[in-house]
Parts: structure tokens; C-alpha cells; sequence
């Protein structure tokens, strides 16, 4: 056994992981074929469970998983009586967006500014890199002093839900003791965090109808009913004066237990104008993580260049709604439902299809595995663990949260705030790297310790 601290251990890691993040962020994984080529995630599929075998990972396989992506998956033997921790992350990325605006190009890993751009640097190529970088440390330090699964997959962002069906297929390949998904993040950099809790999301596609075909506006406006500003009535409806969400059923007054976020902080995090004040009332972090809020994703409608004066005979939005813990994602797409019928003015004729939808997901901070997590992070980062809710939805958690009802789930990651996740000039900070990459191996260790002191071993 190594005489490094684990700390230095994982220091000595970080030039590698840095060029075989290089490596990954390379491939264009984007898990939608009609803009990128298959064959560029299959390479990134491939490259990791090469990955997982370079580290003697046995049972590596390639899942073909049912939404025709591909997950990856290995096991790694600890000692007899260890508990079992399932490490997940994703090497799926978000499209570049528009590469002009990148000041580097988007997969190419480039340094700069003492952090490293790339698209997945930080979500969630970066979370791959993170669980390999602990395990080597461990590895190297007398090893790894748990049984670990890893699984990595392939359409996370599309949101297809591949891996779920197949885990359902497979129930008992995924079962372990403790989950740690590697696809949350710091609430701010430098401050150890931990997801408890993750919105669940609801999406519709409302279509509206007043008239046979589009009339001219100066022979028929003022009668005629327009079905462009009927949807405007009804999308408006949807909130009340401050902006807050107000679907009819739906409890908007929930309030967040955890960290506070500051306003001001809040502005800047998400770029707002000056001027323009927030939307809602409540503190920030209630608004976030705790209420239901609604936003129109897009609208169907003449684009002003090229528009003619017409009324409209046909409009149509798709309207999403982020849930909190708590809330059913079914009963809420039906609320939504039936207020925009309700809401449709002049006899309107209106029809609301639903689309995908998530259910929220709340993890017990309160098991053995939080405390592990805690003690982890107070060492590694020198300051005591935050808790935070997340915006995004991760649908696997409630997928193995149903298959594995004693699992204790822990969320951490590296899409801490400057990372700009799904944003042009994605990046990820090596220093944050290091220091998960230590409070994962730190975690690993605790909570192996934990376990066998509730064996009496």
C-alpha cells in the first residue's frame, strides 16, 4: 500500500485525466442521428468501456439499450461482505449550439483561463472522468474497498429513456447498496454540494383553432376570431401578475429546506438585464426547487419577416412545467390540460396533447450514505457539505429508485454554475475535478467503513 496521501494520490491523476477527457470530448456523441453521425457515440462508447477494462473491470459489456443507443457497462470486485456502489454518468453531450460563438471549438478540449472548454467537459464526460480518477487513487492506495458498478449512457440528454427500459428489462443488473449519479454539480464553485432533490417536468402541445383558413385582416379583424391571440390569452393565464406559475390544482406556494440562494447572485448566475426584475415572490431557491414553474418552449405562429395582414386561423406552443418533489408528473399534465381548455376564450376549439414527462425525485439526506458523503467532502474541500435542489431532470433516479427501494442515492458533479452546461463555451475547472475526484475516493472509503461497522466487522 501507496504511503501518499489519497489526496496527492488523486493530484498525480489530474494530467491524465485531463488528456483522456481530451480524448472523449472529442467525439461528437451527440445522441441524435439526424444532426450527428451514430457511429461518433458508438467510438465514445466504445473508448469507455476500454476504459473500464484497462482498470480490470470484469463483465464490460456494450448495451444496446432499447432507444437504439448504447450504455456501458462494468463490475469491479471488491472485498467479501463490501457493499456495492453504482457509479453513473453519461458521455451523451448537447449539440454545440452555434459554433461561431464558441472562442475555441467545441470538441477540442482547450485550455484557457484556468479552466478547460470543451462540449461535456463538464456534462458529463467530465463525471466519467471523475469516477475513473478516484478509482485509480484507490487503486493505487491498497485499492478499491468496494464492489462497483459503473454505468455510463448514451441518450441522458435526449432524454429517450433507453437505459431506463433496459435497467427494467435487467433488474438485477444495476442493484447495488448506494448509487452515486456523477450528473449534478456544486451550487457554487468551491462549495461541496450535494442534490437532494430534482424537478420532474411535464410537456404539452396545445393547439389552437377559431376559423376555416386565415382571413385579411383589415375585411375581418375585429370580428373574427383569432386564434394566434386566443393562445396568447391562454398561455398568459398561466401565470398571475408577479409571474409566478398559477395552473389550476397545482400547490404554488412550496417552500426549499436547504441552501438559500441569494438574489443577487441569481442575476448574475442567469444573466438577467438590468432593470428586469425576477418573476415570482418567495425566496429564490422556493421559486427554483420547491414550485411548480411553467415556460413556453415555443410558439407557432407567422415569423415577423414575411408576415401578411391576416387574422390567424391556427396557432399552436409547447408548454413544459418543472415539478418539485411531491407532485405527480400525470396529475400535473392533466391540470395543465384542462386549464388551457378552460382558459381557451370565444369558444375556441382547442386540443392538448401531452408529450414526455419525468417525475420528480427526492433522495433521503438522512441515510448512512449522506453522512459518508459529508465527513468525504468536509476533508476534501475543507468546508461542511450544502444541500441543494436541481432544476434538470434525471429520470434514471426514480427508474432504480423503483428497482431498488433501499438504495441510498447520492447527486454530485461538476456543472457547478460557471461550467455553463448546455451553453456555448461549456467548461469544466480542473481544481473542482481534483477535488470531487478526492471526495469520491474519500466517500468510497467512509462508506465501506460504515458498512461493516453496522456488520460488526
Amino acid at each position: 500500500m501507496s504511503s501518499v496521501p489519497l489526496s496527492e494520490a488523486v493530484a498525480a491523476l489530474i494530467p491524465r485525466a485531463k488528456t483522456e477527457l481530451a480524448e472523449l470530448v472529442a467525439f461528437a456523441s451527440v445522441a441524435d442521428w439526424r444532426q450527428f453521425p451514430k457511429s461518433e457515440s458508438q467510438k465514445a462508447a466504445s473508448w469507455i468501456a476500454d476504459a473500464l477494462r484497462a482498470e480490470d473491470f470484469r463483465d464490460v459489456e456494450v448495451l444496446d439499450t432499447p432507444d437504439g443507443t448504447q450504455s456501458v457497462y462494468g463490475y469491479l470486485p471488491g472485498p467479501a461482505d463490501a457493499p456495492t456502489v453504482l457509479l453513473y454518468a453519461h458521455y451523451d453531450v448537447q449539440p454545440p449550439l452555434d459554433e461561431s460563438r464558441w472562442l475555441s471549438p467545441p470538441f477540442e478540449l482547450t485550455e484557457r483561463d484556468g479552466r478547460w472548454y470543451g462540449r461535456g467537459a463538464a456534462d458529463c464526460k467530465g463525471g466519467v472522468l471523475m469516477h475513473l480518477t478516484a478509482l485509480r487513487a484507490l487503486r493505487g492506495q491498497g485499492g478499491v474497498p468496494v464492489n462497483v458498478k459503473v454505468i455510463v449512457e448514451g441518450s441522458e440528454e435526449q432524454g429517450t429513456g433507453g437505459l431506463e427500459r433496459y435497467a427494467e428489462q435487467h433488474p438485477g443488473l444495476l442493484a447495488a447498496d448506494a448509487i452515486v449519479i456523477g450528473d449534478a454539480g456544486n451550487f457554487r464553485l468551491g462549495l461541496p454540494t450535494v442534490t437532494s432533490a430534482l424537478r420532474g417536468m411535464v410537456v404539452a402541445e396545445v393547439r389552437v383553432n377559431t376559423l376555416q383558413g386565415n382571413l385579411h385582416s383589415g375585411m375581418f379583424g375585429g370580428a373574427a376570431p383569432d386564434a394566434l391571440a386566443a393562445l396568447i390569452h391562454m398561455l398568459a393565464s398561466l401565470r398571475d401578475e408577479t409571474g409566478a406559475t398559477t395552473i389550476d390544482g397545482l400547490d404554488g406556494g412550496g417552500e426549499w429546506p436547504g441552501i438559500a440562494y441569494d438574489e443577487a447572485d441569481f442575476r448574475q448566475d442567469a444573466k438577467v438585464l438590468d432593470g428586469v426584475g425576477l418573476i415570482g415572490t418567495g425566496g429564490v431557491s422556493d421559486r427554483l426547487w420547491a414550485r411548480p414553474a411553467v415556460t413556453v418552449l415555443g410558439i407557432d405562429a407567422p415569423p415577423v419577416v414575411g408576415a401578411t395582414p391576416s387574422v390567424q386561423a391556427s396557432a399552436g406552443a409547447l408548454v413544459s412545467v418543472r415539478i418539485p418533489p411531491g407532485v405527480d408528473a400525470v396529475r400535473t399534465g392533466e391540470a395543465l390540460r384542462a386549464h388551457l381548455t378552460a382558459a381557451a376564450p370565444w369558444g375556441a376549439k382547442v386540443e392538448v396533447t401531452l408529450g414526455g414527462s419525468g417525475q420528480p425525485f427526492a433522495a433521503d439526506t438522512g441515510s448512512p450514505a449522506y453522512a459518508a458523503m459529508a465527513e468525504a467532502m468536509r476533508e476534501a474541500y475543507g468546508r461542511e457539505m450544502a444541500e441543494a435542489g436541481n432544476g434538470g431532470s434525471i429520470p434514471l433516479c426514480n427508474t432504480l429508485a423503483g428497482l431498488y427501494p433501499r438504495a441510498e442515492f447520492l447527486l454530485i458533479g461538476l456543472s457547478e454554475p460557471e461550467a455553463a452546461i448546455h451553453a456555448v463555451n461549456e467548461s469544466v475547472s480542473p481544481q473542482e475535478l481534483e477535488k470531487l475526484a478526492l471526495t469520491e475516493a474519500l466517500f468510497l472509503r467512509r462508506y465501506a467503513a460504515a458498512h461493516s461497522a453496522t456488520q460488526g466487522v
